[in-house]
């Protein structure tokens, strides 16, 4: 059989931080889950296994709780299996109660309880859904002990923190790593790692379908899983389901020679309309290279959907030529003068070293643009 493992999906989710390009970013979440729709029908995969956390929140919108639903009706052909994570937690007359009161698509299953569920003639699905958004036991332990015909193909599906592999994730919900191999299933899928991950032969996090954080996973993607029966290895392949990459670079800066070529690095890149990154930069620049910098980022800014510079620990130490062109002999001139001294006072705290940088930048920049120089 071939199915589809995919998790986190986390509709809803807030992006406050990207101002006029939230909106984007969450639209985003939702053209993923058409996008996994035709990849399944593509594939003959007759089953999508959501692992949990479909909703960033367990108290949506009734907008937001629609909205994958309704997605997820446009591909009749394919079976979505959802079971609750940390984020979408069941309780009583919460977000499933509310979606089952309004009317649930017919090809999406709602697993709210530890039950053992067909997945067409081949398999059975072994959910373990969440009732709390933490929770102290391993609840995916029933599945050892739950019984199944002989033939069919064991499924796990989780939410939740693989004990002893170095991570955890968003909540407590313990795992255990060798639950597959415990409660003799083919595959357990498992959601709350926002990145694909392979824990054990038959153990995956599948990551989330569309990135949303830095230093996570760079392009969203799902699990292709195909397994020929019963104690035959999973064949796993990922494809790319996401729209927008996230990535974070560190850059070390020294000399005006090497802003080209940090740009020319940076241009570089594939798709940069698509491209969220922060770029940490470090070293010491003059005031020309600094100013020259600036017009890099804005220029760079432009070309890509999102660029988040760090510049806390880029420090400015003017030349004498650069102090030279601030208003000479002026009161601008003696500003400068007492802006660099501050700037190099190791008896001030770094706050204060950093403002009077970065108001020495921008008086160098003033002093340019009035004199009609280029910054």
């Amino acid at each position: 059989m071939r199915f589809i493992h995919t998790a986190d999906w986390q509709i809803g989710k807030p992006f406050r931080n990207f101002g006029e390009k939230e909106s984007v970013l969450r639209q985003a979440r939702l053209a993923a889950i058409e996008t996994i729709g035709r990849l399944a029908v593509a594939e003959g995969a007759a089953h999508v296994l959501v692992a949990g956390d479909l909703h960033d929140t367990e108290a949506p919108a009734q907008k937001t709780l629609l909205e994958p639903l309704e997605r997820m009706r446009n591909f009749p052909g394919v079976a979505w299996h959802v079971i609750p994570g940390n984020h979408d937690y069941h309780r009583g007359n919460g977000l499933w109660d509310r979606a089952r009161a309004l009317g649930l698509p017919g090809n999406v299953h709602l697993h709210l309880t530890p039950e053992a569920a067909a997945l067409g003639d081949d398999a059975v699905l072994l959910p373990a859904p969440l009732r709390r958004k933490s929770e102290v036991n391993d609840l995916t332990e029933w599945m050892d002990g739950a019984g199944t015909a002989a033939g069919k193909i064991r499924i796990g599906l989780a939410h939740g923190s693989v004990q002893g592999f170095g991570a955890s994730g968003e909540a407590n919900n313990p795992i255990a790593a060798d639950r597959a191999r415990r409660a003799g299933l083919d595959y357990l899928a498992l959601g709350d790692w926002h990145g694909t991950l392979q824990v054990g032969p038959a153990t995956w996090y599948a990551g989330t379908p569309e990135a949303d954080r830095f230093n996570s996973q760079e392009v969203g993607q799902v699990l292709l899983v195909e397994i020929s029966g019963p104690g035959s290895p999973a064949r796993v392949t990922a494809h790319r389901t996401g729209a927008y990459r996230w990535i974070s670079q560190a850059e070390q800066l020294s000399a005006a020679a090497d802003l080209e070529g940090l740009e020319r690095r940076l241009r570089a890149l594939p798709d940069l309309p698509n491209l969220l990154m922060r770029l940490d930069l470090t070293g010491t620049l003059d005031l020309t290279a600094r100013a020259d910098l600036a017009r890099r980022l804005a220029a760079l800014e432009a070309a890509m959907f999102w660029l988040e510079p760090d510049l806390e620990a880029l420090h400015v130490r003017p030349t004498l030529a650069d102090l030279e062109k601030i208003d000479f002999d002026g009161v601008l001139r003696e500003a400068a003068e007492t802006l660099r001294l501050q700037a190099e006072n190791a008896g001030l705290g770094p706050v204060e070293r950093r403002r009077a940088e970065e108001a020495l930048v921008q008086l160098y920049l003033l002093t340019r643009d009035s004199h009609g120089e280029a910054a």
